[in-house]
């Protein structure tokens, strides 16, 4: 029987154009690692599709991460759960199992400009996509701008649906600027949507108390808070704010050199 022969560099480009690169990479590893050469065809074959697992599933990440635009590089190891702030660590480390998710919660996030609000948020939304959900974040203000532009050329049911789509939308400052009747009308619609299918997460530096009042218009206000406040995960985040403690500290860094 004739053998058929293929070196390495072949076999390699082979599974390369299969899509395989992680798995090239590790068997071109253990061509020249020794140790390896005693286990056994399938242990061997174990650890390299172990390898292009984890190496797509940290793309993955990558790509949902990338996606979902958030604000700030926040971390949930990296929170600060500081008694002035008035956290509940437990509260919070549970939010970052992202349960709530399969829930279909929301977060409301309340507190004092520059307290953290922002990236608590991003952190929780950081998490949700290392678990392989897909997260947006929006900057509220300028995303209503954004919308009354998506009336004007026609976009507007393809944005509304592509919220839709997402696990968990972020949104960011609401109530920082006034709101007019066609913003509150699109703001509705977004929650409506996604009222029971998807989970929301709204930072404000607004009590939710006065956000009935903001929102102006009583019916459509009803509705809107209705189906953000059910089932809803409310966090108040308390005390002076973070930008000014990190000013601060770059201050004295300096009066220091």
């Amino acid at each position: 029987m004739k053998q058929h022969s293929i070196n390495q560099e072949q076999l390699l480009s082979r599974l390369r154009n299969l899509r395989l690169a992680s798995f090239a990479e590790a068997l071109s590893q253990q061509w020249i690692k020794p140790i390896v050469q005693d286990l056994s065809f399938e242990e061997r074959l174990d650890l390299l599709l172990s390898y292009e697992m984890t190496a797509r599933e940290g793309r993955k990440i990558k790509r949902l991460v990338q996606r979902a635009s958030l604000r700030q590089e926040a971390r949930g190891e990296e929170i600060s759960y500081a008694a002035a702030r008035g956290i509940n660590k437990s509260e919070i480390n549970t939010l970052l199992r992202c349960d709530f998710l399969a829930q279909r919660q929301n977060i409301l996030i309340t507190g004092a400009t520059g307290c953290g609000k922002s990236y608590l948020a991003c952190a929780i939304g950081h998490e949700a996509c290392r678990l392989g959900f897909s997260v947006r974040y929006l900057l509220l203000p300028r995303f209503m701008e954004e919308m009354a532009m998506s009336h004007l050329d026609g976009s507007f049911p393809r944005v509304l649906n592509e919220l839709l789509k997402v696990d968990l939308l972020i949104l960011d400052d609401f109530a920082l600027t006034p709101i007019n009747s066609k913003q509150r009308q699109d703001l509705f619609n977004i929650i409506e949507d996604r009222h029971q299918l998807r989970s929301t997460i709204v930072t404000s530096q607004l009590p939710v108390k006065h956000w009935h009042e903001y929102l102006g218009e009583p019916t459509l206000a009803d509705a809107i808070l209705d189906r953000l406040l059910e089932n809803a995960n409310r966090i108040e985040l308390k005390g002076h704010s973070l930008r000014n403690n990190s000013k601060k500290e770059v201050q004295n860094e300096q009066n220091a050199i």
